[in-house]
């Protein structure tokens, strides 16, 4: 088993999620809509990601898109949300009150299983097996479940400074990370063009 590539693919997942960074917002949200059901988002989340993993092929494949082309634009996608982390950009758009419960929306998405996350896991597959993905996706399941569950606990014990330092250091090393997806796949785009030639 690839232990290194399943460490790689976890921190790359729970840098993107960013539910340490998002533990604030969590915490508003029970404040604005009650109880967030942190069992049913967990597992609604991490059913997402991997059906779009599998899934997210065969729709590249009916585009007539190969992986290493898409994982391009998700390298650029991930370089985005480390920068946004490192230097604290924060999104204009205010989601509406509209539901009762936050649990799907916007907790499940686009907060855990956005496009962001789902670039990220489709990214991954020109350089990773499916078993390391997946492993890297359940890692982060349980992850998103404690942190739903212990989010005002989490905030009275590391502190908003705490949180905000660990956000920076996360955002750098997705960059770090989005850097090398680009390096990697656009190499495999240059390499399928020689080869067309």
């Amino acid at each position: 088993m690839d232990f290194l590539g399943i460490l790689t693919v976890s921190i790359t997942l729970f840098a993107v999620i960013d539910m340490l960074g998002n533990v604030p917002l969590i915490i508003k949200l029970r404040e604005e809509y009650g109880q967030i059901d942190s069992a049913r988002g967990s597992i609604i989340s991490t059913m997402i990601m991997i059906l779009t993993l599998f899934f997210g092929k065969t729709i590249f494949s009916l585009l007539g898109i190969a992986t290493h082309h898409f994982a391009l634009a998700g390298s650029f996608l991930i370089i985005y949300f480390g920068v946004k982390m490192v230097l604290d950009i924060q999104d204009t758009k205010k989601t509406k009150k509209k539901v009762n419960s936050a649990t799907i929306f916007p907790v499940v998405f686009p907060l855990i299983a956005g496009p962001g996350t789902l670039s990220t896991i489709m990214s991954m597959r020109s350089e990773f097996s499916d078993i390391t993905i997946i492993s890297g996706i359940l890692i982060n399941a349980i992850v998103i479940f404690l942190v739903l569950k212990t989010a005002e606990w989490l905030k009275d014990k590391i502190g908003i400074m705490g949180l905000t330092l660990m956000e920076r250091v996360f955002g750098i090393i997705l960059i770090a990370i989005g850097m090398k997806m680009f390096i990697y796949n656009l190499i495999m785009s240059i390499d399928e063009v020689i080869k067309f030639l």
